[in-house]
């Protein structure tokens, strides 16, 4: 299939003024788990205060928004309801997904304001994508202090062999890893606080994980910045918290199950792969259309 004919099959109509707006849901297989995601496809022509009232209208933590280029590649860039966001794992699984439906399964480059990322789509509805390469630093314990306390936790409710670190894998999260499953459920926090804490440190999500077992972690992830309480599935934070844990011990497993949403009745679930394409980080997921009977949130 030609880029253009790819491009037409994507959108319907390689001419069309308004913008077709899909939306699926992130790993999940279900429709009601996972992250609901926007996606346009064909978003030539766009300019960048459309798209924000695009993703605004949409309602999801993030919108894809995709330029077809030639052979495979596409610029993308990531909107939340109330700013751009350089990298959306969750959205780039989404959009994988709707292509591969469309044109064909296959891999895909997508161009992003964090850099090049691959996608693999099968025909099975489920994708992988493989991250900008990543970087773990280590964090100034009076952000710790200050952080935990915008959460509500104690230094008593951290997991010890988990320390905190910011880390990058297209977008910067801060790790904060619970000493219990409990603590990780009670999430009520600071928005506002939270979010000014964030915005300073160009931070996208706050990651914060319970370990169940060596290979399995649940996740949450705060997303005050993009005007969103929690988000349910975060394919960048996952990224990065692969290359946090690989980076905290090299005997790491070499794959991770992650358990995200549960908390907000969406569950979703992440697989990280940490070795297969080191430096970089792997994340994988399926993805399903949304219908118009399946409410936003």
């Amino acid at each position: 299939m030609t880029t253009d004919a790819a491009a037409a099959a994507a959108t319907g109509s390689p001419k069309a003024t308004e913008p077709e707006i899909l939306r699926y849901a992130a790993f999940a297989t279900d429709p009601r788990g996972g992250n609901p995601a926007g996606v346009v496809l064909d978003a030539t022509g766009l300019t960048a205060e459309r798209m924000l009232a695009i993703a605004a209208e949409v309602g999801y933590s993030e919108t894809a928004f995709l330029v077809p280029g030639p052979a495979g590649a596409y610029t993308v860039r990531y909107f939340s309801p109330l700013a751009e966001v350089p990298f959306c794992g969750h959205a780039t699984v989404a959009s994988a997904v709707a292509l591969a439906e469309r044109v064909g399964p296959g891999e895909f480059l997508y161009r992003t304001p964090a850099g090049e990322v691959t996608e693999d789509a099968d025909g099975g509805l489920r994708a992988t994508l493989t991250s900008v390469e990543p970087d773990v630093t280590a964090v100034d314990p009076a952000d710790v202090t200050e952080a935990l306390a915008l959460l509500g936790w104690a230094a008593g409710d951290l997991d010890p062999a988990l320390p905190p670190r910011y880390a990058f894998a297209g977008a910067r999260h801060l790790v904060l890893a619970a000493a219990t499953r409990d603590r990780l459920a009670r999430l009520a926090y600071d928005f506002d606080g939270l979010a000014a804490f964030m915005t300073a440190r160009e931070l996208t999500t706050v990651q914060l994980v319970w370990r169940e077992a060596l290979d399995v972690f649940h996740v949450r992830d705060p997303f005050p910045v993009g005007g969103v309480v929690e988000d349910p599935a975060t394919g960048a934070a996952a990224a990065a918290f692969g290359a946090y844990l690989r980076d905290l011990d090299p005997a790491a497993p070499d794959v991770l199950t992650l358990h995200q949403g549960e908390d907000l009745g969406r569950p979703g679930l992440l697989r990280v792969d940490l070795r297969s394409a080191a430096p970089r980080v792997r994340v994988s997921g399926a993805g399903v259309a949304i219908g118009d009977e399946v409410p936003v949130h």
